[in-house]
């Protein structure tokens, strides 16, 4: 009997899918379909992550409120928006950024651009009309408050 011989198969990270659609992939497995996604997602069309447009974001709950916080360096107030629908915010924006220079002996223009959109799942039921955003040295800070019938849903649970 001959054997075949196989050549071995060159690893690709991105064979599957990209990164993210992997560790989809991973968490559906582990945690069942039916769970969802319950974590907060990127989306980007591929300039973005180039120009490294994706804002970190931070959540808390502080007992009345939900806050977000998401650091958005470089990025002017009236080039974000953010929409609640549902039980998910909605971060998005662009970033435009062009530096000219004009010397005796050259000329140099530079132009970046990228554009983001981060979904977020809200922990608690909140009031979507009294949501209120603030925009300081790049930081973005958006409170949300609670509905009452989610202020009540805290239990106390006894250790035994």
């Amino acid at each position: 009997m001959a054997r075949e011989k196989k050549e071995l198969e060159k690893y690709s990270p991105t064979r599957g899918g990209t990164v993210l659609d992997q560790m989809d992939r991973l968490f559906e497995d582990f945690m069942g379909r039916r769970f969802g996604r319950w974590w907060p997602t990127i989306e980007w069309s591929g300039t973005e992550f180039e120009t490294g447009v994706v804002p970190s974001v931070d959540v808390f709950d502080r007992g009345d409120e939900i806050v977000v916080e998401a650091e958005l360096p470089g990025i002017k107030k009236d080039d974000i928006h953010v929409d609640v629908t549902g039980s998910t915010l909605i971060i998005s924006g662009e970033k435009k950024k062009e530096e000219k220079v004009e010397e005796k002996d050259y000329y140099r223009l530079e132009r970046s651009y990228g554009s983001f959109k981060r979904s977020i799942r809200i922990p608690a039921e909140v009031q979507a009309e009294k949501v209120k955003a603030t925009f300081k040295d790049g930081i973005l800070e958006i409170k949300m408050p609670k509905t009452e019938e989610a202020k009540k849903k805290q239990i106390k649970v006894n250790i035994q």
